[in-house]
């Protein structure tokens, strides 16, 4: 994963849902060309923080055993203005999965309050993937450590 929109998971339940955070500092990179003089948070980044979180939710549920890979996205609401300097929470929930594909949701929080939702997330499964790789990433990304998970699986 070349760009991470979290930096953390605070909690996930497998097969359910994931809690993750995410500062928006002024010295995110992504902030240097987007309204330099008045600078908001990119609506996209906000999206894919959901999806990223919502993603690891699948692999995680599935035992590592699969990627998962972004298809369809609807039912978007993204914050207008939303300025930096604030740490949101990212919340996302599975609402089905099957070996083929995975549907969830997902909202973005800041003090309490809905800033940025997506009704449904769709994603694709790849098999044959490396286990231990995927593993050790989730691990690395989110700040849990590798023996966890072994624990939880």
């Amino acid at each position: 994963m070349r760009f991470l929109y979290y930096d953390r998971v605070i909690s996930i339940e497998k097969g359910r849902s994931i809690t993750g955070t995410k500062a928006f500092p002024l010295s995110e990179e992504f902030f240097r060309r987007h309204f330099t003089r008045k600078a908001i948070v990119p609506g996209v980044i906000c999206l894919e923080a959901m999806a990223q979180l919502l993603g690891w939710l699948i692999i995680y549920s599935h035992d590592f055993r699969l990627s998962a890979i972004m298809s369809l996205v609807e039912g978007v609401s993204l914050p207008a203005g939303l300025r930096p300097g604030f740490t949101a929470e990212i919340h996302a929930e599975l609402l089905s999965t099957s070996r083929r594909d995975s549907l969830g949701k997902a909202r973005i929080m800041v003090d309490g309050e809905i800033v940025a939702s997506v009704e449904r997330l769709i994603f694709s499964h790849v098999a044959n993937v490396d286990r231990s790789e995927l593993m050790a990433r989730f691990s690395y990304y989110s700040g849990m450590p590798a023996g966890s998970l072994s624990d939880t699986l």
